[in-house]
């Protein structure tokens, strides 16, 4: 179950002092396949040369130089479920970064219609970042699904008695569009996919400049996550995520195994 807390007021300075919290941690070593820093697998992010318009359609030729990246990890799979396919891209200009995750989809599911609700529980796609090389134990999360609900947070992971804490009080301004091809929360019939394109502005983490501006050879630590739901009315859904989890008995939520983004002029 995640644990949230609500910040009421001074959230710029709650990050500011996070920064310098977290960012000396080094991890923990744990026995098996654990990663350590600079080992992490690294995403090239291509720099857009040209405006990118969040319509969910890709149609820019800037998404043609972007680095194709499949999320065939799949992490919870306590149940015969179709490993469906799901792509996922980024590019960056000095605004923005800008994803996009298009996904093979035969039932088109979301339930959840609040604000900073449970959208994890429907089709949704998440994308986890931390501005810092290393992998630390704090960072931004955004969590939507296929009906543009979004929820939003910052995580502090094994903040207090082994448990992570959610700060939804984090809510940012983003452009997100999800195009799709089929009918939502029909168990009846059998769709095709659909298509989730952000744009983050740099400066929703620009409490962050102090330790890694965006640029040619700078690099973030990140997850890039995708849940599928079947049914309408199971929760039950699999989940599958860029970068390898292996504890699967803890959540996706696991700053120690995400990957490095590399931002490149290419």
């Amino acid at each position: 179950m995640k644990l949230k807390i609500i910040n009421q007021a001074g959230l710029k300075e709650i990050i500011t002092l996070l920064v310098f919290l977290f960012t000396g941690l080094s991890l923990f070593s744990q026995s098996g396949k654990q990663l350590v820093t600079g080992q992490q697998p690294v995403y090239m992010v291509s720099r857009a040369h040209e405006p990118v318009t969040v319509d969910g359609k890709m149609d820019e030729a800037a998404w043609k130089t972007a680095e194709v990246r499949s999320l065939d990890n799949f992490f919870r799979l306590d149940k015969p479920v179709e490993k469906q396919n799901s792509k996922f891209r980024m590019l960056w200009d000095d605004a923005n970064l800008y994803l996009f995750y298009e996904c093979e989809d035969t039932s088109l599911t979301a339930r959840e219609t609040k604000f900073d609700g449970r959208t994890y529980l429907d089709d949704c796609a998440e994308f986890f970042v931390v501005p810092v090389p290393d992998s630390v134990y704090m960072h931004f999360g955004f969590e939507i699904n296929v009906t543009e609900v979004r929820y939003d947070y910052i995580v502090l992971w094994k903040y207090y008695n082994n448990r992570t804490l959610f700060i939804s009080g984090y809510n940012p301004d983003y452009k997100v569009k999800v195009t799709y091809d089929g009918t939502i929360n029909n168990d009846k019939d059998k769709d095709k996919g659909w298509n989730m394109e952000f744009a983050i502005p740099i400066s929703a983490f620009s409490n962050f400049q102090i330790v890694t501006r965006p640029g040619p050879g700078a690099r973030w630590a990140f997850q890039a996550v995708r849940q599928d739901r079947n049914f309408v009315d199971d929760r039950f859904r699999s989940t599958s995520t860029l970068f390898p989890v292996y504890v699967y008995k803890l959540d996706v939520h696991q700053p120690n195994r995400f990957g490095l983004l590399e931002f490149t002029d290419n």
